[in-house]
């Protein structure tokens, strides 16, 4: 049986979860960090000592790292679902993942806490204004993909990189914030919502 350790309110988490859920695969979940259990115990940071959440724990060791984790499951569960076997179809899929973890998450950094969780220490309306627009131009770059595609982000298929991405946009849509008008992202994420697998992580309130 996986295990795996976070609380549902982490992006990163439902990256997971999602994963698992496409995948048909059994997990038992604990909450860890944020109004739960301690990231930074020493049984925790003995896991990862990040201290982030999630973490897998299988008979063969511990993971951490969301998008490490989902290629770890695809590639050892999924016989060539969400993860090609390959290398250039893999690097397609990839790509994505990595400039979501990278060029998309930056953009956020400062507009998500202080416009969806209110944290302490998020209030320059400045560094607002200038994450928003940031986060707004960064989509474009994934607008023009999927009118490109029509379909997903590393093509025809759905992949790992619509997962994460999948969750990217669902935080994008449901912070409290002026959006551009990106008609191929909203096409996508209805899209994303018709799979029953996501459709847990996509009902709640929690961007």
């Amino acid at each position: 049986m996986l295990k795996i350790l976070g609380r549902t309110s982490s992006l990163n988490v439902r990256k997971v979860l999602w994963t698992c859920d496409e995948l048909g695969l059994a997990y038992e979940r604990e909450d860890w960090g944020m109004g739960f259990a301690s990231t930074r115990s020493p049984e925790f940071l003995a896991l990862n000592p990040n201290g982030l959440v999630p973490v897998l724990i299988d008979e063969d060791g511990v993971i951490s790292e969301s998008n490490t984790i989902c290629r770890y499951l695809a590639a050892r569960y999924g016989g060539g679902r969400l993860l090609p076997d390959a290398p250039r179809a893999r690097a397609g899929v990839e790509q994505w993942m990595d400039w979501q973890a990278t060029d998309l998450n930056a953009a956020w950094r400062y507009a998500f806490p202080a416009l969806a969780r209110r944290m302490p220490g998020y209030d320059d309306p400045a560094h607002i204004a200038e994450s928003v627009a940031a986060w707004n131009a960064i989509l474009h770059v994934l607008e023009q993909r999927l009118a490109e595609t029509g379909a997903h982000a590393a093509g025809h298929d759905f992949t790992l990189a619509d997962i994460v991405l999948g969750l990217s946009v669902h935080r994008w849509l449901r912070t409290p914030m002026e959006r551009d008008d990106l008609p191929a992202v909203r096409a996508y994420y209805d899209r994303l919502r018709q799979r029953p697998a996501f459709g847990p992580w996509s009902q709640d309130d929690v961007p």
